[in-house]
Parts: C-alpha cells; sequence; structure tokens
C-alpha cells in the first residue's frame, strides 16, 4: 500500500513496503527514478542492518556465521505505518523470529517522512529494546532522474562548494563488492564533478569522512534539480556501471561495506554503529 503527501508545491508517494519513497514530484515534474527494472528496479530503498556488503555475504558474531545478502533485509520488509498527518508519515518495523534467525539483535526501525515547501525530510530512528548491545548500519538509496551526459553533481561543506579533490574508496576487483586499499582522486571544478557512464566503471564512488554534507544534482547549463543535505559520515554516488542509467543515487550512509578480506567479529567492522540498552539512535537528511 502506498501513502501521499502533497502540499502547494511537491506531492511525495511512500510505500509500506521497504518505507520507500515511490515518487517525488516538484510541481508535477518527477524527481526520483521510477523503478525500471531494465536498468534498477528501486527507487529509495533504506538500507539496514548493512549498508553494502558484508564480505563472503556473512559475518561473524559470539561464535555464529550468519548469512546476509547486500544492504540487508529492511527494504524487502513491509513496514507498519503507526502515524499519519497532513505533513508526515512515520512507519515501523520491529525484530522477530524471522529478523533475528539472519541477524542476532532485536531493534524497532523508524522511517519518518516530512514534507514542507522546500521538500522532504526522511529521518532514521533505531532503539534497541534488549538487554544486549545491538550492532548496525543504515543508509538511504536514493535515485535521481538525470542524463548522465548532460549531468554534474556540485559537492558542499557546511554550505561552501569544496575546493580541490575528493577522496574516493575504491571496491576490490575480486567481485566481493567490498572496498579494497586503493584511493581514487576526483579533481573539482568550482566543486563540481561532470557525471559520465565511465565515472562508475569503479561501481560506486564512496566518501568518507564527512567530506562533504551537501551534493547538488544539475544540468551542464547550472539549473538545480535536486539537492541532498545530510550529516552522515560517508556519502556513495552510484549509477549502474557499464549502462549509462538516466539516474544517479546520492547515498547517505550511517556505515559501510566491509573491506576486503575482513574476517573478524563483526563488532571490529568499520564505521558500524553501537547501542546499548534502551537507547536510540536519531538522524535525518533532506531532499530539496
Amino acid at each position: 500500500m502506498e501513502h501521499t503527501l502533497r502540499n502547494s508545491t511537491y506531492e511525495l508517494q511512500v510505500s509500506e513496503h521497504g518505507a520507500e519513497i515511490r515518487s517525488l514530484k516538484k510541481h508535477g515534474k518527477e524527481l526520483m527514478w521510477q523503478a525500471d527494472p531494465r536498468f534498477w528496479g528501486r527507487t529509495s530503498p533504506i538500507l539496514f542492518p548493512v549498508v553494502g556488503n558484508f564480505y563472503g555475504k556473512e559475518f561473524r558474531y559470539e561464535g555464529r556465521t550468519y548469512k546476509m545478502s547486500q544492504h540487508g533485509f529492511a527494504r524487502d520488509r513491509d513496514f507498519k505505518l503507526i502515524n499519519a498527518s497532513e505533513k508526515g508519515l512515520l512507519f515501523e518495523l520491529e525484530s522477530n523470529e524471522d529478523t533475528l534467525a539472519a541477524y542476532p539483535f532485536e531493534f524497532v526501525l523508524q522511517i519518518g517522512y516530512q514534507l514542507n515547501e522546500n521538500g522532504v525530510t526522511i529521518s532514521w530512528t533505531v532503539k534497541n529494546p534488549a538487554e544486549k548491545e545491538l550492532l548496525f548500519s543504515i543508509g538511504g538509496h536514493p535515485a535521481f532522474n538525470c542524463d548522465l551526459g548532460n549531468s554534474k553533481l556540485a559537492f558542499f561543506k557546511d554550505g561552501a562548494p569544496v575546493s580541490g579533490n575528493l577522496k574516493s574508496g575504491v571496491l576490490a576487483n575480486d567481485g566481493s563488492g567490498c572496498v579494497c586499499d586503493r584511493i581514487d582522486k576526483y579533481a573539482l571544478e568550482n566543486g563540481q564533478l561532470r557525471l559520465s557512464k565511465e565515472l562508475f566503471d569503479i561501481d560506486t564512488i564512496i566518501l568518507e569522512d564527512r567530506q562533504v554534507d551537501e551534493v547538488a544534482l544539475l544540468t551542464l547549463d547550472n539549473e538545480e534539480q535536486v539537492r541532498v543535505r545530510f550529516d552522515a559520515p560517508i556519502v556513495g554516488i552510484w549509477s549502474p556501471a557499464g549502462q549509462n542509467a538516466p539516474f544517479v543515487c546520492i547515498e547517505p550512509w550511517y556505515g559501510r561495506c566491509d573491506r576486503a578480506g575482513f574476517n573478524k567479529e563483526l563488532s571490529e567492522r568499520e564505521h558500524g554503529n553501537r547501542l546499548n540498552p534502551g537507547e536510540i539512535f536519531e538522524v535525518s537528511y533532506s531532499i530539496s
């Protein structure tokens, strides 16, 4: 089932399946990729309880090994709508016997959407209802319509254009979907990077260490299409490799895939998040 929010500028549609944005229109113009399976059959999935891949698609915790596919299971679950108003929606997913078999942690995950005159704010709340520590990662994967050959990205930090180079992690060439030790540098011109099919030959541009906190999608004529603002430590930039797909993803992450060859305990992963019993994790990002 899908739910709709509207105001004088925007119309937002969100599905209970995955609590996923399916459409965001500004004055009737669709901003979001419409999940054409010829390229990628999703629009804006939530990544939880892992962002990216575990090495070998498995992780170890307290002496046991668990299997989990890329980006976790939340994107494929039906959420419950627990609150709705003219301006907002709040969805919830709780751990159950099925999730505990794959991921041995109790959790309450809430995804909120608040529509305003500037766009939409997406909030993520993770609660730990258990009597032991909760380990998790979480991230967004919103995809925006664009012509790669006629588009560029503008990067900002604290409201100012980023000067110089951005440093990006690179996925290993072993098919694991995990990062290697190589770092690529992207030279920016006035804080901007031109998009192209070839730019995504490495798959995902992974910007760590809070290098940016805003990314804008523009045409080559500097017409701004969309802007994503966040306080996440990592942002991924992705379009399917080799496909010249008509969209690009701007992805705020609180977590990241494993490093290739990582075979230690879940608690030793890079960029993971921890919640003690009763603690709450609350963050948000916005699309305008």
